[in-house]
């Protein structure tokens, strides 16, 4: 598998204590929802990319990351367009790319195992009403964002394999391959953490 979302660093983002970002993100993206104006969230917009743009990687590999996302939401700006108006299309989309940025930034900054362990933490109160296995709930949120690079890569790779065979690159002659390869890594994974005991019982 490819290396996780984080980058190596040392600046400030890098030296925060991973509760403190998640907690930062989770209500950075709660206030925002309740800014309508356009100037304030472009405000945001930009200083959530500068942050991210800050953090070690070159120009092309932050577009890289973030491109499926950005693609999407300028598909939804131009759908609200049409179905509300271009000033709250404006706003929706800058408050979206606000909050991918910043939380592009805490991935970006943040080790996976901090990740897990402050998620495993978060969820103990709920474990000790047996509602939930805390460390299956960190387990299970790693592997997602785990396996997001490696997603991509094989998309990527599937496209270059397509264009070497003179084939057009369309999506739903990829779909089905890449979908395949996932679910038997998945499974695969699946099985050597059952077979090492790491997933409660």
């Amino acid at each position: 598998m490819l290396n996780s979302l984080h980058v190596a660093g040392n600046t400030l983002m890098h030296r925060l204590p991973a509760g403190l970002k998640l907690a930062a993100l989770a209500l950075a993206s709660l206030a925002l929802f309740f800014v309508q104006s356009a100037l304030p969230l472009a405000l945001a917009a930009i200083l959530t990319g500068t942050l991210y743009l800050r953090l070690g990687l070159s120009a092309g590999e932050a577009l890289r990351r973030v491109r499926p996302v950005l693609i999407t939401i300028g598909l939804f700006g131009l759908l609200n367009v049409v179905l509300v108006s271009p000033e709250e299309a404006l706003s929706s989309t800058l408050r979206l790319l606000a909050i991918l940025f910043l939380a592009a930034s805490v991935t970006a900054s943040t080790a996976l195992a901090d990740v897990m362990a402050v998620l495993t933490r978060l969820c103990l109160p709920l474990e000790r009403f047996g509602l939930l296995k805390a460390s299956d709930v960190g387990l299970a949120v790693g592997l997602v964002l785990r396996f997001v690079p490696e997603i991509a890569a094989r998309h990527a790779a599937l496209k270059e394999a397509h264009r070497a065979r003179g084939l057009p690159v369309k999506l739903h002659r990829m779909l089905a391959p890449l979908i395949i390869s996932t679910l038997r890594d998945a499974d695969s994974i699946a099985e050597a953490i059952d077979a090492r005991g790491i997933r409660g019982q």
